[in-house]
């Protein structure tokens, strides 16, 4: 993966409390990170503000950083509020003018739906999810308020991350998984959380991100392979009419702005990568 230098002005991180902000909390080195929280929290780098509440206090935290980094918003099957997706992205960019920094939203692999891959990021979003579409809305409203204000805004469409998805990180004593006609289960684009700790701050510190880029290591990855890897069972199940068979990100756009030193996906290093970022192994 690429090697990021500690960066001179901190990257202001919305959603920090989240998932994959407490990730990067784990994984970047001391003073990267600016992290917003809208509650109290122990130790140095936070800065406690509502980002729809109190936009101007929120221009304040992001003065000084180097760029803006957005992953507030709600993830499926947590019960959050999808109309948020938009304001928060929102909130984030206006940020980013205010600071005169660069602004990168989360967006998701779910935008491009039952899209036949490798799925590049030309191809129009055609999402069948609540979340898909929330997420295809952010990019479009961000795309044109970016241009309006005048901030480079980069929305990254992100595959599976290990750990943190429904298979390794959902799963429970009795799993089942889809498995086709083919004998395959399903196949997904994914990235291991210390691998995407790492491409987002080599992202936050590039310049000239293009508008979409999909962010996941290249390739393919069975879930039955992945869950192999880690030593956890799991059934069969005959996958359903509506399952998607493979979502595949091109990662060409990616490779040429930073080294993909990993090279392909593969299930037991991302299994690796899962338990030495997010279940202390060494």
């Amino acid at each position: 993966m690429p090697e990021s230098p500690i960066p001179t002005s901190p990257i202001l991180v919305l959603g920090a409390t989240g998932r994959i902000g407490g990730v990067l909390r784990r994984c970047w080195p001391d003073g990267a990170g600016r992290w917003q929280t809208r509650r109290a929290e122990a130790g140095p780098g936070w800065v406690e503000v509502d980002p729809l509440g109190d936009p101007g206090a929120l221009a304040r935290a992001a003065s000084g950083c180097g760029a803006v980094l957005c992953l507030a918003g709600a993830v499926p099957g947590r019960g959050g509020d999808m109309t948020l997706t938009t304001p928060l992205a929102l909130a984030a960019l206006r940020a980013g003018a205010e600071a005169g920094a660069p602004v990168l939203v989360a967006s998701s692999a779910a935008v491009y739906g039952a899209a036949a891959g490798p799925l590049h990021e030309g191809m129009e979003p055609a999402p069948l999810s609540e979340y898909g579409r929330a997420k295809a809305e952010m990019e479009q409203a961000v795309r044109e308020e970016g241009a309006r204000l005048g901030v480079a805004v980069t929305s990254l469409r992100i595959g599976n991350i290990a750990g943190l998805d429904a298979i390794l990180g959902g799963w429970r004593e009795g799993f089942t998984l889809d498995r086709f006609a083919d004998g395959r289960t399903p196949r997904r684009s994914y990235v291991g959380p210390g691998a995407l700790a790492a491409l987002l701050l080599a992202l936050a510190r590039h310049t000239g991100l293009p508008p979409v880029l999909n962010l996941a290591l290249p390739g393919a990855v069975e879930m039955g392979a992945l869950l192999d890897a880690a030593g956890l069972p799991w059934t069969p199940r005959p996958a359903g009419a509506g399952a998607i068979p493979e979502v595949e990100l091109d990662t060409a756009l990616l490779g040429s702005l930073l080294p993909l030193d990993a090279g392909p996906a593969r299930p037991e290093e991302l299994v690796a990568d899962w338990r030495e970022t997010l279940c202390g192994d060494d």
